[in-house]
């Protein structure tokens, strides 16, 4: 087994409130293999964003966190770093050049008042100590290198003047100036059509393959996950409740949260409904107030296959349910506790 790009270890982020104190993120543990995408999955507010704005010491200025565990990073040195305890003057140095992320929306992530060709150049005057003018040459070439057409006029223009799909590739050639070893990809293509996000899709397959980036893939998109991902994190309230390879998690999903998230698919419902119409799946309830988070398990209250005191006692561990999976529930650990006897 090659030693892990990343190897995050029961990561924890709280935000300090004056109504109190949010567990946003609470003992998430995960690797990213060399050249492996890695997907972080779950409904909105699950974490997973927070998970990677910690990881890339992102997180606002202003807000009152605490941050524990470990995130451990191997550089183009070899060298391994703990990316939450970094001096930030070196996390700097790792940051757009070594570790790179593609945010949720490029038009609030590209600079308004500067053109295309000098945001992707000041990266490589930072980070590759280019000049000027071989700074834009090779902002052109990326530009070219994303599909961008007239790259040569696009570099050029201002974030405003290109359509969304054109920002998201102008995003992905930034993220790749300096040909990081890790990418973050935080919800990719969730503005875009389905023509672009394919599209979208393709080309970072492309350039992962090209170049042997490892991927952290946020989403909640289990089609998107189904065909890019490698290795699958299932988040639920902050936590992750199951782990696998993708091909393993679907086609034998464990955790009650994730068997739900696939009977909400269309597809799903589709071939199910061998009877005749079939009226759409949807997980009962929603996620419990954070500030007043369930006692155990925190999917219990909206879970079809609780078992009552045992799931309310306290929140159960994430512990290996067979070979190279992982869950956090007190059904699969029994289940499979029984099928070891």
């Amino acid at each position: 087994m090659n030693t892990p790009r990343l190897k995050v270890t029961q990561l924890s982020t709280a935000f300090h409130t004056d109504e109190g104190t949010v567990p946003s993120v609470a003992d998430v543990s995960f690797t990213i293999q060399p050249g492996q995408t890695t997907a972080l999955v779950g409904e909105s507010g699950s974490g997973k964003s927070v998970t990677s704005l910690t990881l890339m010491r992102l997180l606002p200025p202003t807000a009152r966190t605490t941050v524990t565990g470990s995130a451990l990073f191997v550089d183009r040195a070899g060298e391994t770093v703990d990316l939450l305890t970094l001096p930030e003057r070196r996390m700097r140095g790792l940051r757009g050049n070594q570790i790179a992320m593609i945010f949720q929306e490029p038009m609030t992530s590209l600079n308004p008042v500067f053109t295309i060709g000098e945001q992707i150049a000041e990266s490589l005057r930072l980070h590759k100590g280019m000049d000027s003018r071989a700074a834009l040459a090779q902002a052109q070439r990326l530009l070219e290198r994303v599909e961008i057409p007239a790259a040569a006029q696009r570099l050029h223009e201002y974030p405003h003047q290109l359509s969304g799909g054109m920002r998201q590739r102008v995003m992905i050639a930034l993220a790749m100036a300096c040909e990081p070893t890790l990418l973050i990809a935080d919800e990719p293509t969730t503005a875009l059509d389905v023509t672009i996000q394919a599209q979208i899709l393709a080309l970072m397959r492309r350039l992962q393959r090209e170049t042997g980036t490892s991927i952290l893939f946020i989403t909640h998109n289990l089609g998107v996950v189904a065909h890019h991902a490698d290795e699958v994190a299932v988040m639920y309230a902050g936590r992750i409740v199951e782990a696998a390879p993708v091909r393993e998690l679907f086609a034998r999903p464990r955790h009650p949260y994730t068997q739900g998230l696939m009977n909400c698919l269309p597809a799903r419902q589709k071939h199910a409904a061998a009877g005749g119409p079939k009226r759409l799946y949807a997980i009962r309830g929603q996620v419990a107030s954070p500030f007043a988070p369930p006692s155990g398990c925190a999917f219990a209250p909206r879970c079809d296959k609780t078992l009552g005191a045992a799931c309310d006692a306290a929140m159960p561990p994430l512990l290996p349910d067979g070979p190279q999976r992982q869950t956090r529930c007190v059904l699969t650990q029994s289940m499979s506790g029984a099928l070891a006897a």
